[in-house]
C-alpha cells in the first residue's frame, strides 16, 4: 500500500510540474525559444504527462507486491526524469548560455529506461 501512495504521489508531482513547465512553455519560452527548441521543450513535457498518467493508473491498480510492479515504476519514474529533465536543460542551453552538450546521451538512456519500465509492467500482467 505503500508503494501505491507513492506511485500517485510521484504521478501527482509530474503533473503539476507538468503542468506549471507546459505553462511555462506556451508562454514565457515561445518568445526566446526557437520554434525547434520549443518543440523539443513540449516534447518533455508530454512524456512527462504520459508518466504522470501512468503512475496514477500503476498507484491505483498495481500490484506492488511483484517485483515486476516495483520495477516498473522505478524505470519509468528515473526514466521520465532523465529524458524529460535532459530536454529541458538541452533546450535552454543557448538562452542560459551553458554547454548542456553532455546531457545529449542521457535523453535516449532516460527513454530506455521508460521503455523497460512499460516493458516490466507489460510482463507482469502475464
Amino acid at each position: 500500500m505503500v508503494m501505491n501512495n507513492i506511485a500517485m504521489m510521484t504521478g501527482t508531482l509530474f503533473g503539476i510540474l507538468g503542468i506549471i513547465l507546459g505553462a511555462f512553455g506556451a508562454h514565457a519560452l515561445k518568445k526566446i525559444l526557437s520554434e525547434d527548441k520549443l518543440a523539443s521543450f513540449e516534447v518533455g513535457v508530454r512524456y512527462q504527462m504520459y508518466t504522470a498518467f501512468f503512475l496514477l493508473i500503476l498507484g491505483s491498480l498495481g500490484d506492488f507486491g511483484t517485483s515486476l510492479v516495483v520495477w516498473s515504476y522505478y524505470l519509468v519514474t528515473i526514466g521520465t526524469i532523465l529524458f524529460s529533465f535532459s530536454i529541458y536543460l538541452l533546450s535552454l542551453a543557448n538562452y542560459l548560455k551553458r554547454n548542456f552538450r553532455f546531457f545529449g546521451p542521457i535523453t535516449p538512456l532516460g527513454g530506455l529506461l521508460m521503455i523497460l519500465g512499460w516493458g516490466c509492467l507489460l510482463i507482469s500482467l502475464f
